[in-house]
């Protein structure tokens, strides 16, 4: 334990090295080995490999307190160090460009080994793209997969709760964040990362401390992309950060699936775009699963419900999937069924919908209460309704 101890300190030193990045880190590792014969190497041969620049920084007093802070939080239970020596550090990351030096992990280490989907998507949701990303999480956790989400508000939350819902006998859920493991963001998914911790695993690559910058999550999404053999996108933006882990996939050889939308919703227009692109429209949760079955190699363990060889009907689609607790639904009269009708499933404003069915607004307001305290619809923010 002594020995493995030190051998971590070191590992710690090199990762806090001051102006050393990640090209250099990996240069003097495939030079000299471990970190511990980097530090033990004359000046002359460090510089020989990074400039004697950065070989002054290597040599330089240790950073004492972040590695005794480190070494700390890792004989913690349940926490872990992953050094890319590590047995367990996560084979999928070492295919990506700039794999991290160090993993910090909160929970299960197995679940970097398992097959993985990363489900992403945006932080101002829809109740909709919410359902979909847990009903889909949650039928694709149930097939074997560990689903790899950010926990960020929105679909990413709502992955995670998905694939929580597949309980013990499921892939389980990987949360990647961008701040340090010791401090979760947003603040509202905290109870949610302590679930996570629990039964799956939380991990970051920056050290203890780290606040939200904005330019780490960036940096946080290719490793979302790079532990995934594909990633789905629920509900994106144009600009969407999911839009990049989608791009940081694709140049790591991995699949890219996207759900559509409706044509008239801005968060539809991200997958529209990765659609157009050459990602995989699914519908269904064994869309995916058919197209990663093949390119892995590996049969998926049949989910309740189904046999292999054969598909239930509707099997894997987010209605079948929903981990929503059952409820009596509401018995449809005639005036709901014609405004749902009309509704369509595309978002309208009020007035809108009330031109469209004939009716004033006090008396479609009557109408549409009980379908939304019922589920069966939605508002939006500008006051629009959409059905779910």
């Amino acid at each position: 334990m002594a020995t493995d101890t030190d051998d971590l300190a070191h590992w710690l030193r090199l990762s806090a090295v001051p102006g050393l990045g990640a090209a250099h880190q990996r240069s003097l590792l495939a030079a000299f080995g471990l970190p511990q014969h980097i530090f033990a190497a004359s000046r002359s041969a460090l510089a020989a490999v990074v400039g004697s620049e950065a070989a002054a920084a290597v040599l330089a007093p240790p950073p004492l307190e972040r590695i005794e802070q480190g070494l700390a939080w890792a004989a913690e239970s349940g926490n872990r160090l992953l050094t890319l020596a590590d047995d367990a550090y996560p084979r999928s990351l070492l295919d990506i460009a700039d794999p991290p030096l160090l993993l910090y992990l909160k929970g299960r280490p197995e679940l970097l080994q398992r097959p993985a989907l990363a489900l992403v998507g945006a932080r101002s949701s829809t109740v909709q793209g919410d359902a979909n990303a847990e009903a889909f999480a949650r039928a694709l956790a149930t097939q074997g997969f560990a689903i790899v989400s950010g926990l960020a508000l929105g679909i990413d939350a709502a992955a995670h709760r998905g694939a929580l819902a597949a309980g013990a006998e499921g892939g389980g859920t990987v949360a990647v964040i961008g701040t340090g493991i010791d401090r979760i963001y947003p603040a509202k998914n905290a109870a949610l990362a302590r679930e996570i911790a629990a039964a799956g695993a939380v991990i970051s690559e920056l050290p203890l401390g780290t606040p939200p910058l904005p330019h780490n999550f960036p940096r946080r999404n290719r490793l979302i992309a790079g532990l995934a053999h594909g990633v789905l996108v629920v509900e994106a933006a144009v600009n969407s950060g999911s839009l990049i882990t989608a791009r940081l996939a694709t140049e790591s050889g991995r699949e890219v699936f996207a759900i559509p939308g409706s044509i008239h919703s801005p968060l539809a227009r991200g997958c529209h775009r990765l659609i157009r692109e050459g990602a995989k429209l699914v519908e269904t949760a064994e869309d995916v699963v058919e197209e990663l079955r093949g390119r892995l190699g590996w049969e998926a363990p049949p989910p309740p419900g189904r046999h292999r060889g054969r598909r239930v009907a509707g099997a894997g689609t987010p209605e079948s999937s929903s981990a929503a607790p059952a409820q009596a639904a509401l018995v449809l009269d005639d005036d709901a069924a014609r405004v749902l009708q009309i509704l369509g499933h595309d978002p309208v404003d009020i007035d809108t919908l009330a031109q469209r069915c004939g009716l004033t607004v006090d008396a479609l307001y009557a109408i549409l209460l009980p379908l939304e305290l019922d589920g069966r619809l939605a508002r939006l923010p500008g006051g629009r309704l959409q059905r779910t």
